[in-house]
């Protein structure tokens, strides 16, 4: 480029501090001692295990620096997603450089003694992470595994004008299928309301053991990709026939980098005020073309070019760490590695940082290791309405129908208005808002879209530029936007099909991994809680098929620390409403709730609901026949459908046994059947043996796969007296009612299960047990002859 915004001065500073950055993220792989080489290095210098990753970082400290720079002529607030999260010791280097780091661990200031213990840490036993890791101030995106920056970048972007975030992606990580679907996200970016998104595509030419797709594709051919996606690439490219010169190297690179970036800011200035002239004359914002950068630098950068005749730098044996046999003569090499910086110009005596150095670096919130939206700092309460009035009413338990989550749309678009005008509550989903029955939501507010209009979509009212709703057919980039938009303060909800969201079991793992760790971590603030709704569940699947079948995502769930996972099943309307207000009051959980959509039985008033709900499970008196007195039979259930064949096979029963005594129990808050010693939520024994007695038959009607429930309860008395029935991988295009039946969690045979199992019936329910096996085969003719469930099944309402 023919532009050279650097003067020779701040060139100069800049390179030093990059170079300061990389001495110290060679220190924190390598060293234990003599952090500025004041003695000559000796093998008990260095660390006895060496872990950490450099092939990655010196691109990173690069971007990072220059980053500075641009904050510091624009007065901006900027947040740096590392895609490369292995890139851990570039980010705590250039926090600690910038002074952010001391300020949240005092004891790791910028001193000789600093040094020494910000280098031991480092992937040492009970130190810090290896990675980009909560640890680390300014840090919202671990990237311990690939594809998340670009999506949390958007994420983070969204209602986020003052905002710039620079997302930083590996390119290995671009090989990933939720990276290549969230490039898409420049299509829900709105250039007025949201902040700016800079992705730099970072290539270095290689993973661990192997080159990478994207750094061997020419320049025009990666032109043509991203143009394809919506973006304007600009290239700084370190050729790879060039970088041995390192003074001319070194200053056409910087000078090229800057330049790069002055002209994406003013593109993103151009394009905000080009969209605001757009709408003052009342016409659409155009889509813009979005500028990204795609720097290509040797992998390794500034390290051993190589070792004992082996290619290191610009190869992938610069991945993780370059020494890692410390023989003397490799003593030797990682000395003259760090000598090669210069420290003695970098660093004072003493240990601190050369004033012109650290002059150069933005001041106070501005650093970007110090930005408060990343620690939660910035968050606001959602303003709520009063979710009791929009109460499903009825006269009488179990005989109203209603969509349980067309109720839970009525709320969230009140939610929606609300909070209006701060602006901090989105509804992500693949597709799926208006099938999961949230249709009111589109009464307040439109879904995001800036790709191409047609002329039939002006009957589409739900489109919109400025929609609050986000769809896209990827659930990855759904989660990944949500956890965006939660990590720097904000709330939503993230509705997906029960058997699909699977896709993101990884992302949720991360996630909650993020959770539990920052909850331990003072300067972090709690964050809004990260809530699903899984709907069109595996009871209402019949449709769809096996396929579309899974309830399974629960029991992954629950591997999680209890003190950031919350699992909930309502099982009506009024326990839904209930819930969803909770889940959007809370903070710092992963909440999930699994609710049908279609038309079901109601029954629990609003106040009564509220009850329950707080208590999280209990006897529903009104269903119950034990009088406060000894059952003989606990019927439990947790979810919707295996409510409702509970309570119908609790009619079965008590019409053809009068004097059996059962007790009814629902259970919402799934973690309530957890020891209270292992989840906050759980009931204590005596409680529990309260609820469910020790010595009695439990007949557990659940919506998951059944084993959950024994994995839940093996630890209470009466476990071994716990008969659970669910999901248990059976079904096809059926009936509703025949996906119960094939599955064992229908009335009958539950009904059944009660009388092989509660001892007085053993001599007096042959007769009625025949009577209900007879029901099964009548059953399986009918729906092979009708195509319909039984209208005495299809009918069913409690009947006392």
């Amino acid at each position: 480029m023919a532009q050279q915004p650097l003067s020779q001065d701040l060139l100069d500073k800049m390179h030093r501090y990059w170079q300061a950055a990389n001495y110290l993220s060679v220190g924190q792989i390598y060293l234990l001692e003599n952090p500025l080489l004041k003695q000559p290095l000796e093998r008990k210098h260095i660390k006895p295990r060496l872990l950490g990753h450099w092939g990655t970082t010196p691109g990173l400290n690069f971007i990072y620096v220059h980053a500075n720079r641009l904050i510091k002529d624009r007065d901006l607030k900027m947040i740096y997603i590392t895609g490369p999260g292995h890139g851990g010791p570039g980010l705590v280097a250039n926090t600690w450089l910038e002074g952010s780091y001391e300020e949240f661990y005092p004891s790791i200031d910028r001193t000789e003694g600093g040094m020494q213990r910000l280098f031991k840490q480092f992937s040492f036993p009970r130190g810090i992470p290896s990675h980009v890791a909560p640890e680390t101030p300014g840090s919202m995106h671990e990237g311990g595994e690939l594809g998340y920056s670009v999506s949390h970048a958007y994420g983070a972007a969204f209602d986020n004008p003052d905002q710039v975030v620079l997302a930083v992606v590996g390119d290995g990580e671009a090989e990933t299928g939720p990276l290549a679907a969230s490039w898409h996200s420049n299509k829900y970016l709105h250039p007025v309301n949201d902040g700016f998104v800079l992705p730099i595509l970072h290539l270095n030419g290689y993973k661990i053991a192997n080159p990478t797709v994207l750094a061997r594709l020419s320049k025009e051919e990666i032109t043509k990709l991203f143009e394809g996606y919506g973006y304007k690439p600009h290239f700084v490219e370190l050729k790879h026939e060039t970088f041995n010169d390192k003074q001319a190297t070194f200053h056409d690179i910087h000078q090229k980098m800057a330049a790069t970036m002055d002209a994406c800011l003013d593109e993103l200035n151009a394009i905000r005020e080009a969209a605001k002239a757009e709408i003052a004359a009342g016409k659409p914002i155009t889509r813009p073309q979005w500028p990204m950068i795609v720097m290509r630098t040797p992998k390794g950068w500034t390290g051993p070019k190589e070792i004992k005749g082996k290619k290191v730098e610009d190869y992938w044996r610069s991945h993780q760490v370059p020494f890692s046999d410390i023989d003397a003569e490799n003593v030797h090499n990682l000395e003259n590695w760090l000598k090669s910086y210069e420290p003695e110009t970098l660093f004072n005596a003493d240990g601190t940082v050369k004033a012109e150095l650290t002059e150069i670096a933005p001041k106070g919130l501005h650093r970007m290791g110090s930005n408060p939206v990343v620690h939660g700092q910035a968050s606001k309460d959602l303003r709520m309405p009063d979710f009791r009035n929009y109460e499903v009413k009825f006269e009488k338990p179990g005989t109203v129908n209603a969509e349980a989550t067309r109720e839970m749309g009525k709320l969230l678009r009140d939610v929606m208005k609300e909070n209006e005008e701060q602006r901090n509550f989105r509804i992500v989903g693949p597709d799926e808002t208006a099938s999961n029955r949230w249709n009111n939501v589109f009464e307040e507010t439109g879904k995001t879209w800036f790709a191409d209009y047609l002329p039939e979509d002006e009957h589409n009212d739900t489109l919109s530029q400025d929609g609050r709703v986000m769809e896209i057919l990827s659930e990855h980039t759904c989660q990944g936007w949500l956890e965006g938009y939660n990590l720097t303060g904000r709330h939503g909800f993230f509705s997906c099909y029960e058997a699909f969201i699977h896709v993101v079991d990884s992302m949720f793992n991360q996630h909650a991994k993020w959770l539990k760790t920052t909850r331990h971590i003072n300067w972090r603030k709690p964050l809004p809680s990260l809530n699903y709704l899984l709907t069109s569940h595996v009871w209402r699947q019949d449709h769809n098929g096996f396929s579309h079948q899974d309830p399974g995502f629960i029991d992954h769930v629950v591997n999680k620390r209890a003190e950031v996972i919350r699992v909930y099943l309502p099982p009506d309307a009024n326990t839904l409403l209930s819930v969803t207000d909770h889940c959007l009051r809370s903070r710092h959980y992963v909440n999930v709730v699994v609710a049908g959509k279609q038309p079901a039985l109601q029954y629990l008033t609003m106040d009564q609901a509220i009850k329950h709900c707080t208590k999280g499970l209990g006897i529903w008196d009104w269903a119950s026949n034990d009088d406060g007195g000894e059952p003989d039979v606990v019927m439990a259930c947790a979810g919707e459908i295996p409510t409702m064949e509970a309570l119908a096979a609790t009619d079965l029963l008590r019409q053809h046994f009068p004097d059996l005594k059962i007790r009814f129990v629902n259970v919402v808050d799934l973690m309530t059947l957890q020891p209270k010693e292992e989840h906050p939520h759980g009931l204590s024994n005596r409680e529990f043996d309260s609820i469910f007695t020790a010595d009695k038959p439990v007949m557990f009607a659940f919506h998951g796969y059944p084993w959950l429930i024994h994995r839940l309860c093996y630890r209470r008395n009466g476990h071994a007296n716990i008969h659970a029935r669910g999901y248990k991988e059976e079904g096809s295009t059926s009936t509703p009612f025949d996906m119960v039946v094939v599955n064992q969690l229908d009335r009958f045979n539950l009904a059944i299960d009660v009388i092989d199992r509660v001892p007085k019936l053993s001599k007096i329910g042959a007769h009625v047990r025949q009577k209900f096996a007879d029901k099964l085969v009548e059953h399986a003719q009918y729906i092979a002859e009708h195509g319909d469930d039984l209208p005495e099944v299809k009918n069913w309402v409690w009947p006392y």
